[in-house]
């Protein structure tokens, strides 16, 4: 039988003892919460319950993760998210990372779940992420796919790198004729013409438009969007996602395949730099640069020169 939330709750207080461990997991439903990233809120149809678990010290959350749940018996940190995994406010003990996961475990054993999966973020969004995937290995869970994101990190140095391409592309710019947009999203119609440019250039198309507006219908000041015009006509979007409070993440992007501005790659870049630059945000995530059979060596080389660091994400898996 499966235990209620609160339920669970009285069970681990009631475990708790004179000189034990000062830190109680704490489970409540992941839409009642606040987070920095801000998608461990957003439900997911096909999953039961989306639940937040969190590791609680003199009622302060010193870590959390979020996992949506199947009724056949499956945890997912988080489906149709760039990542999940394990977070932390402070910096933690790796024993107490380590009772944290293997609470979340038992936990997750109570209520019937028999596979978890877990993507762990790169290390930018998190310092302890390194220690975190070792206990992970550590503890039964093993690494079912491995991408690398590009990086460009340090505020100072978006903002001189965004200086250098303005300076770079602002006589080119004048010459093409192009207009150049930046800021919230004021309507969705750009989403069909990256579909659409992506399809010919034959790429895979596989954002869920549908989830994508309702994210941005809530959190509007969480997506941005940067597009380049000639003769008012739009020929290149990207856009970008606050993913935490203090970065950009380059979601999606397109270029119409029938225009010929060159280098239109570049200069969406060099405008999404500068639009980080105006956000004041810590680093910019260029996101992953593989193929289904291997890296995508092509691209890898073009973020290289937008970038200035490298780091893993991690698919974890491991069934209880």
């Amino acid at each position: 039988m499966k235990q209620t939330i609160s339920e669970t709750k009285k069970t681990l207080e009631a475990n708790k003892t004179e000189g034990s461990s000062p830190y109680l997991l704490r489970v409540v439903p992941a839409n009642e919460g606040t987070y920095s990233y801000f998608l461990r809120q957003f439900a997911v149809p096909g999953f039961s319950e989306l639940l937040d678990f969190q590791w609680v010290k003199k009622d302060k959350v010193k870590a959390g993760v979020t996992f949506a749940l199947t009724q056949d018996g499956r945890a997912v940190s988080l489906p149709k998210a760039p990542f999940g995994g394990v977070w932390t406010e402070e910096k933690l003990s790796s024993s107490s990372l380590e009772a944290f996961l293997n609470s979340v475990i038992e936990n997750l054993q109570v209520r019937n779940i028999r596979n978890v999966q877990l993507v762990q973020p790169p290390k930018p969004y998190g310092e302890q992420t390194d220690l975190i995937n070792y206990l992970l290995s550590k503890s039964g869970f093993q690494a079912k796919e491995v991408v690398s994101h590009h990086f460009h990190c340090g505020k100072k140095k978006i903002k001189k790198f965004a200086q250098d391409q303005q300076i770079k592309w602002t006589s080119k710019i004048k010459e093409n004729g192009l207009k150049i947009l930046l800021g919230p999203i004021q309507n969705f119609g750009f989403l069909e013409e990256i579909r659409s440019w992506n399809l010919q250039k034959g790429y895979s198309v596989t954002f869920d438009e549908a989830r994508l507006i309702q994210q941005v219908s809530e959190f509007p000041e969480r997506y941005f969007l940067v597009s380049i015009l000639k003769n008012k006509q739009a020929i290149a979007h990207a856009l970008g996602v606050k993913l935490t409070e203090d970065s950009l993440y380059y979601f999606l992007s397109a270029i119409n395949p029938k225009s010929e501005v060159k280098n239109l790659g570049d200069l969406i870049l060099a405008k999404f730099f500068f639009l980080a630059s105006e956000l004041k945000v810590n680093w910019v995530d260029l996101g992953s640069s593989d193929l289904p059979e291997g890296p995508n060596h092509n691209l890898i080389h073009f973020k290289s020169r937008f970038s200035n660091d490298i780091s893993i994400k991690i698919t974890w898996s491991r069934t209880i």
